[in-house]
Formats: structure tokens, sequence, C-alpha cells
């Protein structure tokens, strides 16, 4: 499932497991990720969306933080709706304060006029799923926890202004790209059969280009060299041990005795794929149409870039084509 190599025979260290070009664990514990962006810290009035943000703390034990994003006020008592976001990078790499995350977030925050929660999950292969999942439904509980000031107080949680002041709950959405948008499926499934606290109801989940897989290939997915695959090894590397490898329900909603599409915890969702995202396309329009076929309540909607690859709007943000799908998003965190 998962690409091996070594190193020069003569060297101590060496290649024990690898996605290739993606990410290399060594036989002394190291792991190198080969695609991780420059972080950059928070900024207050960013110069160019006029967001504010910073990094909180959120859990002590396990220690996770985030960072908090706050549109440009027209009143000290405005309320926004909340998108707790879960960044991309295939389950093991990038990072909540990554550029490319950062900048992103800051025009959708401008954009759309919300608070954002951008959680740093724990990445494999240190912390295999489920922990991925977990933290991030730690993170949304977290922001839903705000919507009693009370309730905080008397139960000792980490407590946050922004959220206490200018949170709209009856407005929560998730949303994020790639693997993120696995997550954002799976945070959105524990939705439906798990309460949120103070009875917040989670209003909207989005993925672009979300991360699905299956053990055998389906539409432009390669027959030849399938399981060498970026999203077939990856799975290989961030949950070895899932039952049912990769057609556990968490990375194939359309596995055979998978839980019902049904029970999707949310009332909307958007769905957004590349035209030339050839190993990630298909699943995706699948389960848009699975979810359609699903007798799920809710309103889903299929948006197709033509002629781009995947995630070209986060390293493209200001391109045409980039600023209509950032356009997409915040057009449907506003309805």
């Amino acid at each position: 499932m998962v690409s091996t190599a070594n190193s020069d025979s003569n060297s101590m260290k060496q290649i024990v497991l690898q996605i290739p070009t993606f990410i290399h664990v060594y036989n002394d514990g190291t792991v190198e990720r080969l695609r991780n962006m420059p972080r950059v810290p928070p900024s207050l009035n960013d110069p160019a969306t006029a967001v504010s943000s910073k990094d909180i703390v959120f859990s002590i034990n396990p220690l996770l933080a985030a960072r908090l994003y706050l549109p440009k006020l027209n009143a000290t008592d405005q309320k926004l709706p909340i998108l707790v976001y879960f960044h991309g990078g295939a389950l093991c790499g990038e990072s909540a304060f990554a550029a490319h995350h950062h900048e992103y977030c800051n025009l959708v925050a401008s954009q759309a006029n919300v608070i954002i929660v951008s959680v740093e999950h724990r990445k494999a292969p240190e912390h295999y799923l489920p922990a991925a999942y977990d933290d991030c439904w730690a993170g949304l509980k977290w922001a839903a926890s705000h919507a009693n000031a009370n309730a905080i107080q008397n139960n000792r949680i980490i407590s946050e202004p922004w959220l206490i002041n200018h949170g709209d709950f009856s407005k929560v959405f998730i949303g994020s790209d790639s693997s993120g948008g696995n997550i954002v499926h799976n945070v959105a499934m524990r939705a439906g059969v798990e309460s949120l606290p103070n009875g917040v109801k989670l209003h909207g989940a989005y993925m672009n280009h979300p991360y699905f897989c299956g053990s055998k290939p389906i539409g432009s997915e390669p027959i030849e060299g399938f399981e060498q695959t970026l999203p077939y090894m990856a799975w290989g590397v961030v949950y070895p041990d899932a039952p049912g490898g990769i057609d556990n329900p968490m990375v194939n909603p359309m596995a055979p005795g998978a839980p019902s599409l049904a029970n999707l915890g949310c009332f909307k969702m958007f769905i957004s794929v590349a035209g030339d995202d050839q190993i990630i396309r298909d699943r995706a329009v699948l389960y848009y149409e699975a979810v359609k076929a699903s007798g799920w309540k809710g309103q889903v909607q299929l948006f197709e870039e033509k002629g781009e690859q995947h995630v070209y709007y986060m390293f493209h943000p200001h391109t045409d084509k980039g600023k209509r799908l950032i356009k997409h998003v915040a057009h449907f965190l506003t309805q």
C-alpha cells in the first residue's frame, strides 16, 4: 500500500515509509514533510483585508491550538456567523498557521463577514487517525460552548471573547479543502448522532475538492498503478489499522455497510471539484450524488471549475478562477 525505500546502504538514516514527493518517515523516527508551506504569524488588521487574527489554545489535554479570525466590525455588538475550518494536507502535513491557509482564511473572513476558528489538529504518522477527527470535533464543540457564557465559566472551559461577544450561534459552519474536506464529512456525520453544547446545531458544511478513496478505481482514476496514487497511499500512512482498510467509511462513505449519508448533521452543503483533478474529482461527484440519493433532508450544491487542478485556489487565490471559488464559499456562508 505505502511505498518504502532505502537510502545509501552505508548511511545510518534510512527511509522506512514514504508517500513520494509528500512525506518521508525515517528509521530514527524523524518525519520529513516535503510540501509544508512556511508558517506565518497572526496579524492585527491585515493590510489587504482588515481582518484581525490571533492564536489561542483551546484544549490542554490533548494540547490543541487554533488561529481565530475576526473581520472588521461595523458595531461593537455585531454578531457574525462562525466557520470552524479544518486545514488540508493529506492528514499528515501542513498547518492552520501555514501562509496559504492564513491568506485563504483572511479572504473568506473578509468576504463572508464570518468569525473563523482554524483548528490545528494532530497529524499522522505521529498521531494516527482518528486523532485529527477527534481534534476537529473538539474544536467545533469548544466553539459551540461559547453560546452560553455562564456554562463556560461554570465548566472551566477556556473562553474566547471574540466568540462570546460576536458569535452568532444560529449560523455555525464547518468547511475545508482536500483532506480537510474529508474531516468535514466525518465531523458532519458525528454531528448527526452526537449533540453539540448548548443545543447548537450545525447550519452548513462545505467541502472543496474533498478527499475520498476506495479499493477499486472509478471514473478517471488509473487502473494500472491505482494503489500507488496519493489518495490510496495516504490512507495507509494516516490510518494503517483502519477497520476495512481503504474501504473504511471514513475515507469511503459509499462503501458497503457505511452509515447512511441521511445522518449528516447539517442543513445544507456545498461541494466543489476541479475538472482536471483526476484523482479526487470523480469521488467527490459520486459523494454528491450519494448525498442527494440518501434521503438526507438538507440542500446540497455542486460547483465544478473546468480546466483546473486540485486546490488551485489555495495557491492562486487572486486569479479569476481562484476569486470565483472563494466567492462561492463566501456566498454559501452568508445564506
